[in-house]
């Protein structure tokens, strides 16, 4: 069943975007980083003579340009200056090594790049800066170090002689890409996602609309941006939508408890975009109270299904609303969002404005299947990517007659309302039976032992796959493998028990806090093949 709204908002380009923010707000503060404050009248003279300096360096317009950089006022500047030209942001990973490094400049082709300086030894190994016409680097407690050429520091490279006045460019927003934003590579090589400005405008009014947060001239929101910037969620949420709103963003640029929870104390944040194990830390922390949490209004999930025993615990605790919803980079990313008058806990939610979704067949992906029956989530909308960089035939694959496929497995009920499943490509088959695992860990997190949990599938000589748990428990808890089984044996068929059980500390996660269930995965089958 397609659930579909009608499309409201205007069509901008990302530079029309911010001007239209600097015009209605320019006495508002953009950029809170470490104490220190920049205003959106400042911002923009920041972004022009960016652009101005890269114009001056050869940048033109569909030119692309790197920038792997942590959460901080350059990241901001770097992306509306590349984008006020016309050229096109590569999104990169600051955690990216020289092979990595390698792959991205290369694919994209990029042209210049803009960098955390303790990443330079990193880019000049691996073997790219020939093709750079410019190296920008960043430091947060400058040294003065000297790089070779091309590599020069930002800010001189803020004050190198620049055009007064930047010619015109043209933007279509709807056909110009604005960004390319690399997939995680966990099913193969990284693709690189074509976003236009239409598509990331288009989502930043989607998110605006769903979250309630419509400018206004009497108050202005403070959103805590410690979700990366160079991740598709952080880029839209924080970003995007914050400039839209004429919001302050708080900058952090990882993800450390104390240090959060300070910021929170000191900066009051109104909106707090988040993953689950963010969450988690915060409600496993005993005076989280003290720290004036309660200032939050809004949490944003996303990126990793919210169990729902610790949100329930997390709200009750807090006293804010958290809004569960969904996306994927090939879509801005944002396309579902539980309405905040109307929420169903374990939902992703209703579609957003101007977006149609069907759950379909999973084997040929044509037939719509009935409320309350597994099939792919398929989506269409104005925030649906343009394709795949230099990739026709998975351009082809993803997107058919107008409709993305998500790869992954939902159900909808009779209010339009969706849910997750699972990912398709994490779906155990064991005995024949289907078993997701994200069912599974919602019932190990309603254990009050249990902190952290992921499930995958395993080879298994008898029943093809078997079920393996990875558990980290809280502080100071105490189970047994034995225990969790006998757990799940009380609230799951017994096809869909873990066989097998592993503690560890941790578990391994991405650079936003995602649980990386796939690394867990192929890792067990390695010591299963030995």
């Amino acid at each position: 069943m397609s659930r579909a709204i009608s499309f409201p908002f205007a069509i901008l380009s990302l530079p029309d975007l911010l001007q239209q923010t600097v015009r209605k707000y320019p006495d508002r503060t953009a950029v809170s980083f470490y104490g220190k404050e920049m205003g959106y009248v400042e911002l923009n003279v920041l972004v022009e003579r960016f652009a101005a300096a890269l114009y001056e360096s050869g940048i033109r317009k569909g030119d692309r340009v790197a920038i792997m950089l942590p959460n901080c006022p350059q990241y901001v500047i770097a992306f509306y200056g590349i984008t006020r030209l016309g050229a096109i942001v590569v999104q990169m990973n600051t955690m990216s090594v020289e092979r990595e490094i390698q792959f991205f400049l290369s694919d994209s082709g990029a042209t210049a790049m803009v960098a955390f300086a303790p990443a330079y030894e990193h880019i000049r190994n691996s073997g790219c800066m020939d093709r750079l016409k410019k190296l920008i680097l960043v430091e947060f407690d400058p040294v003065h170090d000297s790089y070779d050429p091309p590599a020069v520091h930002f800010d001189e490279f803020l004050t190198s002689p620049a055009l007064k006045a930047l010619p015109t460019f043209e933007i279509d927003p709807c056909e110009d890409v604005a960004v390319l934003q690399y997939t995680g590579g966990t099913t193969g090589r990284p693709k690189g996602v074509m976003l236009t400005h239409a598509n990331l405008t288009a989502n930043a009014y989607q998110c605006m609309d769903r979250m309630n947060v419509a400018p206004s001239h009497d108050t202005a929101e403070r959103i805590l941006t410690v979700l990366p910037l160079f991740h598709v969620y952080g880029m839209c949420i924080c970003l995007n939508m914050g400039i839209l709103i004429g919001a302050t963003l708080i900058l952090l640029p990882r993800f450390q408890l104390e240090e959060a929870l300070q910021t929170i104390r000191d900066t009051k944040p109104t909106l707090f975009p988040g993953v689950p194990t963010m969450y988690v830390a915060i409600h496993s922390y005993p005076k989280a109270e003290e720290y004036g949490i309660s200032s939050i209004r809004t949490c944003v999930v996303g990126s990793a299904p919210m169990p729902v025993p610790i949100m329930k615990q997390f709200e009750k605790r807090t006293g804010c609303i958290m809004l569960e919803g969904y996306g994927l980079s090939e879509a801005s990313p944002v396309t579902h969002v539980n309405p905040i008058d109307k929420r169903k806990t374990g939902s992703i939610g209703t579609v957003v404005a101007g977006t149609e979704a069907k759950v379909v067949d999973l084997q040929d992906g044509t037939n719509e299947v009935l409320p309350g029956e597994a099939g792919e989530l398929i989506i269409r909308g104005p925030q649906v990517m343009k394709g795949y960089w230099n990739l026709s035939e998975e351009s082809k694959h993803a997107l058919r007659d107008g409709w993305l496929y998500t790869g992954d497995i939902a159900t909808y009920d009779e209010e339009g309302y969706f849910y997750i499943v699972d990912r398709k490509k994490d779906l155990i088959i064991a005995g024949g039976y289907n078993i997701y695992p994200r069912e599974v860990e919602e019932v190990l997190f309603s254990h009050p032992a249990i902190r952290e949990a992921a499930v995958v599938g395993v080879p298994d000589d008898y029943r093809g796959e078997t079920v393996k748990a990875y558990i980290a428990l809280k502080d100071g808890a105490n189970l047994t493998a034995q225990e969790v089984i006998e757990f799940c044996r009380k609230n799951l068929a017994s096809y869909k028990v873990p066989r097998l059980v592993e503690f560890r500390p941790e578990l391994p996660k991405s650079t936003v806090g995602k649980i990386l269930r796939r690394a867990l995965a192929e890792e067990a089958r390695r010591e299963t093949a030995n």
